[in-house]
């Protein structure tokens, strides 16, 4: 096992405007899970590739323990990495694609033997040893590809969007097996995904980035409920964030010709001189009601069973403030649920609204 480091880590595409990878900074625990994550293009995949070896590292370090690996080989790395496409060979059998790698490495034939039975027994591979991946489900073939990596036993595995490939039943399956025999493995592990409820539920920490830039690296329960900045906040959480921009006012910020009540602390600091406000509240931060609240227009109402989801617009302002139109998400309880067309006022709980400065959206506390 060992810790995994990038200080300043930068990669610079040939004739790119920008890096594809911006001074990257993180440091991942020993046996710790963290999840790379963000939308596409953000550079998760690349910084993964820079850690393996098998992109340069145009200008800072990578280390991996004490040893600086940024100008090492991949074979010298002592990871192992499981693809998004498997990269099984098609001619070999379930227990030959995982011994190969040993194989090649000059390990003895009764090593390999034992090594491949042991990881087959913790992926229940056993029935499928002498099967070529073609007889295999996707599930199955993704399992293999883990035994692969497995039997190498590596100071760190990185997985690069491993379950893309799975319908969503087989996703949420495997995600649990993945998360579950990494903390039984107790091996530092670097997994990226564009999938945000995968990362959510499966990371240690989750360390979200956008254009090559890392935004925040917290425990889930941390970005969720504390964002650092209004793209964290609108990222993270399914449905997202409700984030939205009014003019502050005393008392609150208006929206949709209600005030919505702000501290005046927060007020202040968040109105950075520009008579403006942004503010984010959760779905399931706000309580229908009728009278003085924030009015909305309901627009489509998703019945989930549990619970219902209203895709709602914000009203207009009253005294002529010209208020960009803003689409909201409600979670509430599904018997209760308004029509589509009713008009409806929302309260916001107090507790739960996050306060952003609406120049460099960050979060203000």
């Amino acid at each position: 096992m060992a810790t995994v480091t990038f200080e300043q880590a930068t990669r610079i595409y040939p004739r790119a405007d920008r890096p594809a990878v911006d001074t990257l900074d993180l440091a991942i625990g020993d046996g710790e899970l963290l999840v790379l994550v963000g939308p596409s293009g953000c550079g998760k995949s690349t910084s993964l590739r820079m850690l393996a070896g098998l992109e340069e590292v145009d200008a800072g370090s990578i280390r991996i323990g004490d040893r600086d690996v940024t100008d090492s080989p991949p074979k010298d790395r002592d990871i192992a990495m499981v693809f998004q496409n498997y990269a099984l060979y098609p001619h070999m059998t379930v227990a030959e694609n995982m011994g190969f790698a040993l194989r090649i490495a000059g390990v003895g034939k009764a090593d390999i033997g034992r090594r491949v039975a042991e990881a087959a027994r913790i992926l229940d591979l056993e029935p499928y040893l002498a099967r070529r991946p073609k007889a295999l489900s996707g599930g199955q073939r993704q399992r293999v590809a883990m035994g692969r990596a497995i039997v190498r036993q590596p100071q760190v595995f990185l997985m690069d969007e491993p379950l893309s490939n799975l319908d969503a039943k087989l996703r949420v399956q495997t995600r649990t097996q993945i998360a579950a025999l990494q903390r039984r493995l107790v091996v530092t592990t670097v997994y990226v995904t564009h999938d945000q409820v995968e990362a959510m539920t499966m990371g240690d920490r989750v360390a979200v980035l956008k254009d090559g830039v890392l935004q925040q690296c917290d425990a889930p329960g941390t970005l969720y409920d504390r964002p650092a900045n209004t793209f964290v906040a609108g990222f993270i959480g399914s449905p997202a964030m409700n984030v939205v921009t009014g003019p502050g006012v005393d008392g609150g910020v208006r929206l949709g010709g209600a005030v919505l009540p702000v501290p005046r602390e927060r007020l202040a600091r968040a109105s950075a001189g520009s008579g403006r406000i942004t503010v984010g509240f959760r779905p399931e931060a706000v309580d229908l009601r009728a009278g003085d609240g924030v009015p909305v227009v309901v627009d489509v109402v998703e019945q989930l069973g549990s619970d219902a989801c209203l895709y709602a617009t914000l009203g207009a302002a009253d005294d002529g403030d010209v208020l960009h139109t803003a689409d909201l998400v409600v979670r509430t309880e599904p018997r209760s649920a308004p029509a589509v067309g009713e008009p409806v006022t929302l309260r916001v709980r107090e507790d739960h609204l996050h306060v952003f400065d609406p120049v460099t959206q960050l979060r203000v506390d």
